[in-house]
């Protein structure tokens, strides 16, 4: 390697400083930008008659050059590498550019593993395996000529009826903070210059918009972004070392995330000290114009958000590029605005290796990274770890080799419907991805014995109201000895559907569809009402991105499984839970409500809003957050606090033993919840603060202890400013947020103490045998 880039800060700082200095007001601007690979691409192939149009100047960023062109893994490698060889030796100053692609649930490109949607991995509670997913997905973004991911999101899904609620970690900022942090991690790697950016997205409190329709204004209150929206945010910065963040489209009291300088210069940067750039939202730099009507035109657009603290528009330029220029050139924008973020680009380029070497890849390396069996078998892992046990009445599962099964509905046979809406078949039609995705039907048929019969129905469609088919799958349910009903929806990335045009559209979640129910589409509730008049026992497959709900219904089911998305594995996980080769452990992050109109319904409300009902319906969820069924049973007992009194500035340890009382191997996820029993704001009838996955086998004890910083206990009191307050804290160990096992407290002595920077975040976890 080259010297001159091996330095520390200093040698960063000299050489960012030299080339600034170099370089033209066009070529600053130009840093700024994004370009999609579809504007220098002629017939399939890169065009240098384009590319010198386009690229005169250089270019900050290039935008999913595999996901968006249709390219092999080879063939965007093989693009990238033309790319950069051209900035390299036919601009001016040869800076190459930045490659991003998108991740969410794997390589969003031709090739790409397809994990589960982030909903149900967030279900696994096991931050080892979203680093161990990461860490794959790092070296598939490398092998293409990638350096950085706009992943993860870190939006607390507080409104269900938004469709992006499937790409988030749930509804918990502890959770969200546990769970980002290990994706994070994976992502960056141990080497940082080997690594990728990943980018926290949508900064901040996008997850709670008005009406559950994406985009809208946030209405939610300084005190509630902080403590919760926020927080995932703000670990990922100052514990986790996140460079990049992404702003949000939306607006909060008045001002759009892309425009606030509060959001983007105060407290990102100032309060928390983050030092990478900040990437705009898809196009929303121009919303600034057309749809918040904040800014007169589009120059006054991009320079609102740069002046605000944006460093990069994407996915293409629209309000920066020229407009920018011009705007410097009018007076209308200090040049050292534009200074400050190119300055930010540069040095983020330097980090991740690309002015020596680290913008060319070896063509011939990348399939190595592709493909592989030891990642189709994470990829099944991930989906058995995601499936949550939702009921299971009279043991109706494990199915213990029935003579015959009938398949029935309209995710039965249909692999599209497995994949979530960052995933490349998504994104696309699944046949057009080369993802080979397992069917439930199929699935089914590889397991159950050679004697066993095995009877297929559609019955009805996602969408649409024809029952044509009800009659053949009433047929077939009447001859087996269970039905597995495979339900839900379609996710996709659609924005909007076309009024009037939803059944053609077929999309029902995912990024722009968002609904006004929480109920199955179509007809498939009634469906599964028509086969229930048979008699023979129903277990519902729900494969969807988000809840939906079978409230009304259960007497009619005999065993619930939410599947949610489970991706290229698709139906291997759920028949391995059907058929018992998997005791599913799966946990919700998100709380089910009975009826839509109960949201939000989140598990962290204060007392007074949890102790009300409705004129036709109680306050309680269908299911609390946390829960999820086993095939064993798990016993918990010996809980112990210590010390039982602590000052502002300490650590709780609790500890607990968990024991298998059942006849089946399984792992328990142990969840701690705290309650402030008396404060100077009203505080959350609970909220987590530690969870474990346990694994034991049958008879097999284990001790679990939680090293609890009282650093964790804090909130922002009367003044805003985060204090830990004396007095006396509820400790709650349990199996769900409503199954709490064990009980105790401990007390806060001393006096109310406000926290600096030097915050401890997160509570560490011990297992050792009993």
């Amino acid at each position: 390697m080259d010297e001159t880039f091996s330095g520390g800060e200093e040698s960063v700082k000299s050489f960012v400083e030299s080339l600034l200095a170099e370089m033209t007001l066009e070529e600053k601007v130009a840093q700024l930008g994004c370009i999609l690979p579809g504007a220098l691409l002629e017939e399939g192939e890169f065009s240098e008659v384009k590319a010198r149009a386009e690229l005169e100047h250089g270019i900050g960023h290039v935008t999913k050059p595999g996901g968006e062109s249709g390219f092999s893994p080879e063939e965007t490698a093989g693009f990238v590498n033309r790319i950069q060889n051209f900035l390299r030796q036919e601009t001016r100053l040869g800076i190459p550019a930045m490659v991003h692609e998108e991740c969410l649930s794997g390589y969003m490109g031709k090739g790409g593993t397809a994990y589960p949607q982030i909903i149900g991995l967030a279900s696994s509670w096991d931050p080892g395996l979203l680093k161990q997913i990461t860490s794959n997905i790092r070296k598939k973004i490398r092998a293409i000529g990638g350096h950085q991911v706009l992943s993860p999101v870190l939006d607390l899904a507080r409104d269900l009826r938004w469709g992006r609620v499937e790409e988030t970690f749930g509804e918990d900022p502890y959770l969200s903070a546990v769970l980002g942090q290990k994706y994070i991690q994976g992502l960056q790697g141990p080497e940082p210059r080997r690594g990728i950016f990943a980018t926290a997205k949508h900064f901040g409190g996008h997850g709670a918009p008005e009406g559950g329709r994406n985009h809208s204004p946030v209405n939610v209150s300084e005190r509630e972004l902080r403590e919760n929206f926020f927080f995932p945010f703000e670990v990922a910065v100052k514990q986790t070392g996140i460079e990049s963040v992404m702003s949000a489209y939306h607006d909060i009291d008045g001002v759009p995330c892309t425009a606030s300088e509060k959001l983007l210069k105060r407290i990102l940067r100032e309060e928390w000290g983050f030092e990478g750039f900040v990437i705009s939202d898809g196009h929303s730099v121009k919303m600034l114009h057309d749809e918040h009507r904040l800014a007169e035109n589009e120059r006054e657009a991009g320079v609102m958000a740069l002046e605000a603290g944006l460093d990069l528009e994407g996915p293409t330029t629209e309000c920066f590029g020229e407009k920018l220029l011009s705007a410097v050139r009018n007076g209308d924008l200090s040049e050292e605005v534009v200074d400050r973020a190119v300055r930010r680009h540069l040095k983020s380029k330097y980090r991740k290796g690309l002015f020596d070497g680290g913008s060319t890849v070896r063509e011939e390396e990348v399939n190595s990274y592709f493909n592989s069996p030891e990642e189709r078998q994470l990829a099944r892992r991930a989906g058995c770890e995601s499936i949550v046990l939702l009921k299971n009445d009279n043991s109706t599962l494990p199915l213990r080799d029935p003579e015959s099964v009938a398949v029935i509905g309209p995710s039965a046979e249909n692999p599209r419907n497995m994949l979530g809406d960052y995933s490349y078949g998504g994104h696309y039609e699944a046949g057009q991805t080369g993802d080979e995705i397992v069917t439930l039907l199929e699935a089914v048929r590889d397991r159950v014995p050679a004697k066993t019969e095995v009877f297929f129905a559609e019955g009805c469609k996602v969408l649409g109201s024809s029952r044509e088919g009800f009659r053949e799958a009433v047929r077939l349910v009447e001859k087996a000895d269970v039905a597995l009903t495979a339900v839900g929806g379609k996710s996709g990335f659609g924005l909007f559907p076309p009024e009037g045009k939803i059944e053609n559209y077929g999309q029902t979640t995912g990024e722009g569809n968002d609904r006004t129910d929480l109920q199955l589409p179509g007809v498939q509730k009634e469906l599964i009402e028509e086969i229930s008049k048979t008699g023979t026992p129903i277990v519902v497959v729900l494969i969807n991105g988000r809840p939906l709900t079978v409230h009304g219904m259960e007497d009619n089911i005999s065993a619930i499984l939410e599947a949610w998305l489970p991706g290229e594995a698709g139906g291997g996980p759920i028949a391995d839970v059907l058929f018992g080769d998997y005791n599913p452990s799966g946990k919700l992050p998100v709380t089910i409500p009975k009826k839509v109109g109960q949201s939000p319904v989140y598990y962290r409300r204060k007392p007074i809003s949890k102790s009300r009902r409705y004129v036709f319906c109680d306050g309680e969820p269908l299911y609390p957050f946390g829960f999820g069924l086993s095939y064993t049973n798990f016993k918990y007992g010996d809980l112990k606090i210590d010390p039982g009194e602590v000052e502002p500035e300490g650590t709780v340890k609790i500890s607990c033993k968990v024991e298998n009382t059942g006849e089946m191997r399984g792992e328990e996820i142990v969840q701690l919840y705290t309650r402030d029993e008396s404060a100077s704001v009203t505080r959350p009838e609970r909220e987590l603060k530690g969870f474990a996955r346990v694994p034991l086998d049958t008879g097999e004890k284990k001790r679990l202890s939680f090293a609890l910083p009282t650093d964790l206990l804090a909130f922002y009191g009367r003044d805003m400013e985060l204090c830990i307050e004396p007095g006396i804290v509820r400790v709650m160990v349990g199996s769900s947020s409503e199954d709490i096992r064990l009980a105790g407290e401990f007390e806060i002595t001393g006096k109310a103490k406000k926290l600096d920077s030097r915050r401890t975040y997160l509570t560490q976890t011990k297992i050792e045998q009993s």
